[in-house]
Parts: structure tokens; C-alpha cells; sequence
């Protein structure tokens, strides 16, 4: 095996997609530096992987690496790997390469599934500009909503609930994706403006959010004084909701022309 360091992307749940290449890399390196040596036992049970494993996690990151730079700088060969998917997509991994190139170790990469990638194919969004925004981060999203072009965030199953009632709150007119257990059994794809969305049962699993793209246009105000009087009849509340779904406007000024129509408040 050439020494150098190895970043070999597994399954993200479908062990049908572990490539041959990947098998024979791990088996054949001196070491393979694992997220978490306890999940990796698993795939390396499955496929004989018997190679000798160190654990590398973002909790002893810094610490790890140097001595795995001195067994690279010693000829050795090593392999990273994460729990699933590519090592260093929101998953230990990058300290580790910068680490390699600045010491001038060669570094190889072995492409494995990525989840955000699969989830952006899966929606159906515009792919040919995104951004990968990692874990979501409600303090940060009205930020976010200035990038127009589709957004991608992986998220707890604890907690989407809670996320689709702040993508309403503040990218209403946007679509979403609720993409969960990417190839495995139970694999789907919701899609909906979130205010939609609000009311589903809580996805389970393994959870990818898409945010379609910002409409390029919005509509003029014959074309939302026709939303208007379409839906006055329900609460205000309710009503601006809607409209900023519908008419690509912000809740505030939805709310504000619904209010101006003289809709009764809740």
C-alpha cells in the first residue's frame, strides 16, 4: 500500500454502496483512524476489515493528529473515516488533511455517498449553485435567507419540528425538502412551503433540510390584493401566512396588508 493518508467516504445506510476500492484501501493500510471505532466495528465486521484502529472524533481531534502525522512521516499508511459518508462534511476529518498537506504527506481521496449532495438530487431543487450551511442554526438563518440560491442543512429528528416553524417564520416563500433515511428503507422526500409543513408528524431518522431557491420575481400589487381577497375570510394570522406563502412576500408585510384589507386578528 503507497503510504499517505487515505480519506475513504463509507454508506451513509445502504451497505450495498461501499466500493471495492474503499474495501481494499481499508483493508490494506497500516491504520485506520475511526470517528467512532465502535460504529466502525460494525461495517468492518460486515466486510473482514481487520486492519489495527485508532478513534478520531472532533472531542480528541487535536490531540490524535500529531501522532498520526509522525506515523505518516514514518511511511505508514492511514486511513480516516467517519461514522457515515464523507470524512470532514460536518464529521472530523479536515484538521487531519490540512494537518497532512502541510506536512507534506500525499493525501488520496476514496469517494464515497454524501448525504447533503444525495439530499439536494432528491428534491428536485436547482442544483447548479448551493450551499452546504452544516447543522442548523436558528441564530443564523435570517442570514442565510440572503443566500438566494438553494440551501442545504442536515438536522436532529428531535428538532425539525421546531426548524420547519422558523423556516416558516422567516423564508416563507421558500420551498423545503424534508429528506430523511437517504438509502435506506424508510428513504423520502416532503416537500412543501414549511407553513405547509408545520403540521406533519415529526420525521424520524436521519434528516436532510433542502431550501429551494428565493423567487427570482415577486408579484405586483393587483396580483397580492387578488390573494388578499381570496383568503380575508379566515383570521388575519392564518391569512398573512398564507399570503406571504403565495405572494413571495415577508410575513411583516403580509401581515401588514392583510391588516390594511381590515381582516379581523385572531
Amino acid at each position: 500500500m503507497q503510504s499517505g493518508l487515505y480519506i475513504v467516504g463509507t454508506p451513509i445506510g445502504n451497505l450495498s454502496d461501499m466500493s471495492p476500492r474503499a474495501i481494499d484501501v481499508l483493508k490494506n493500510v497500516g491504520l485506520i483512524a475511526a470517528e467512532d471505532t465502535r460504529v466502525f466495528g460494525k461495517l468492518a465486521s460486515h466486510f473482514d476489515i481487520k486492519t489495527p484502529r485508532i478513534s478520531c472524533h472532533e472531542h480528541n481531534e487535536r490531540d490524535v493528529v500529531p501522532e498520526l502525522i509522525e506515523k505518516l512521516q514514518s511511511g505508514m499508511s492511514v486511513a480516516a473515516v467517519s461514522d457515515a459518508g464523507m470524512p470532514g462534511i460536518s464529521d472530523p476529518g479536515f484538521r487531519l488533511v490540512r494537518a497532512a498537506r502541510a506536512a507534506g504527506i500525499p493525501v488520496y481521496v476514496v469517494p464515497g455517498p454524501v448525504a447533503a449532495i444525495s439530499a439536494l438530487v432528491l428534491s428536485g431543487f436547482p442544483t447548479d449553485r448551493f450551499t452546504f450551511c452544516g447543522f442548523f442554526d436558528e441564530k443564523k438563518l435570517r442570514d442565510d435567507n440572503k443566500i438566494r440560491h438553494t440551501i442545504i442543512y442536515y438536522e436532529s429528528p428531535n428538532r425539525v419540528m421546531n426548524t420547519i416553524a422558523a423556516l416558516a417564520r422567516v423564508m416563507p416563500e421558500r420551498q423545503i425538502a424534508i429528506v430523511r433515511e437517504i438509502t435506506k428503507i424508510h428513504e423520502d422526500a416532503i416537500i412543501g412551503y414549511p407553513a405547509d409543513l408545520m403540521h406533519i408528524d415529526a420525521p424520524r431518522g436521519e434528516i436532510v433540510i433542502v431550501v429551494a431557491p428565493a423567487p427570482d420575481k415577486k408579484m405586483t400589487d393587483d396580483e397580492i390584493a387578488g390573494i388578499v381577497n381570496d383568503i380575508a375570510a379566515t383570521s388575519t394570522k392564518a391569512a398573512a401566512a398564507d399570503l406571504a406563502r403565495r405572494a413571495g412576500i415577508s410575513k411583516k408585510e403580509a401581515y401588514r396588508r392583510m391588516l390594511d384589507k381590515g381582516g379581523a386578528d385572531d
